[in-house]
């Protein structure tokens, strides 16, 4: 369907320490991606890095639609952090205004929806959610914008099992047609049954970057089985 983004000869180095090493990504549309690798392999920083948050080493390039990072960028990329950025004070309904008001593509109905779907009352304030009803409302904010690339950095590390699948879900049928996603996860069994494509990272390099069929084909395995392998201590 065409590229999204391409990520050219990226590094990034922070005191002497090298935690990108020359990556190389084409990431086209209408695609489902699995960002994986173990601990400090560098997914973060790569994330990071694609929303314009650190500036890369000198040579280092990330087009978004064949234009270099900046307000366009920002515009068409929808980010789930990592770590929880929410206001504590504020209620739920209070933060989707927010969006709202901020964000031009932001469809507050497919918000309260979502609210309704996942089990989450508008009037609660932050403060007083668990960390996993913190994660289902930052989803939900994420996934209710109109943009062309999602990436959710570990979507589903605050919540339970049961409710691992019921968000999978929602992923799927509430991002644009056309759009792609990057999931950076290390429960890959739990996202294996959703994802065209893997990229593997490890010690900032990209050691694989395949058709996530196409792989398992080639190594008569799981994803799962083949990052276990991969990565074994």
């Amino acid at each position: 369907m065409g590229s999204l983004l391409e990520i050219k000869n990226l590094s990034k180095t922070f005191d002497n320490k090298k935690i990108l090493d020359n990556v190389n990504l084409n990431i086209e549309k209408g695609r489902i991606i699995g960002l994986l690798g173990k601990n400090g392999a560098g997914k973060s920083t790569l994330i990071k890095l694609i929303n314009d948050l650190l500036t890369a080493d000198e040579g280092g390039v990330i087009l978004f639609k064949g234009k270099k990072l900046g307000v366009y960028s920002k515009e068409h990329i929808s980010y789930l952090p990592e770590r929880t950025y929410l206001d504590k004070g504020m209620k739920v309904s209070d933060v989707i205004k927010f969006f709202k008001d901020f964000y031009s593509n932001f469809d507050e109905k497919k918000a309260y929806a979502l609210l309704k779907d996942l089990n989450l009352d508008s009037d609660i304030r932050i403060s007083k959610m668990s960390k996993g009803m913190q994660e289902k409302l930052q989803l939900i904010l994420v996934m209710s914008r109109d943009a062309d690339l999602y990436i959710l950095d570990e979507p589903l590390s605050g919540v339970d099992p049961a409710t691992r699948d019921y968000i999978l879900d929602t992923i799927l049928s509430n991002f644009k047609e056309g759009s792609s996603i990057i999931i950076s996860t290390h429960l890959i069994s739990d996202i294996e049954r959703i994802l065209d494509d893997v990229v593997f990272i490890d010690k900032g390099k990209v050691v694989i970057s395949s058709s996530a069929d196409e792989l398992r084909t080639k190594e008569k395995a799981s994803i799962d089985d083949i990052f276990r392998r991969e990565f074994k201590c």
